[in-house]
């Protein structure tokens, strides 16, 4: 149990990392795009180790290869875009909202991409999966609240500096993806 704890915590530092960029670049956060982003993360946590646990070894090579770097060049461009943003004098407003339509769904993969081939590793050495997954999802999702309101407080203070942080945040996520 102790072990699941552990890879639970691990797999949500991602969901974290990308909560704090949404949490400073968007400011004001309602309480229904806290539960959503929460929800979807916590959601994909915990679906992805049951998908990578049901397809077992038939996908693992393709996963370990390019999983990791196609998650990181979503989170690369995500935070590179991010950081562009803020530097144009311009244009300095954010528009649009991670936590809805396909932004969301790349946030979703992007960040769950590691706990999939968590799956197909507790595939291997025999584990059931419900608990693990009802496990790992609910720190995802914790941990997202946590990462958005971290986030809030950031750009609350900082507008402007926090968005650039907000992006090389998703940027070093990308390098630690790959690393």
């Amino acid at each position: 149990m102790t072990n699941i704890i552990l890879l639970a915590f691990a797999l949500a530092f991602d969901a974290f990392a990308v909560a704090i960029a949404v949490g400073i670049r968007m400011g004001h956060l309602e309480r229904w795009t806290v539960f959503r982003l929460s929800w979807h993360f916590g959601f994909a946590q915990f679906g992805m180790p049951i998908v990578g646990w049901y397809a077992g070894g038939v996908i693992s090579g393709w996963v370990g290869s390019l999983g990791h770097w196609l998650a990181a060049l979503i989170l690369a461009a995500i935070g590179s875009h991010a950081v562009y943003e803020q530097l144009r004098p311009e244009k300095r407003e954010w528009k649009g909202d991670p936590t809805r339509g396909m932004s969301l769904i790349v946030l979703m993969f992007a960040t769950s991409i590691d706990a999939l081939a968590a799956g197909l590793s507790l595939a291997l050495v025999g584990t059931a999966i419900l608990n693990p997954a009802l496990i790992i999802g609910v720190v995802a999702a914790g941990m997202t609240v946590l990462g958005l309101s971290f986030g809030r407080a950031l750009g609350m203070r900082f507008s402007r500096q926090a968005g650039i942080l907000g992006g090389l945040i998703l940027i070093a996520l990308a390098v630690k993806t790959v690393w």
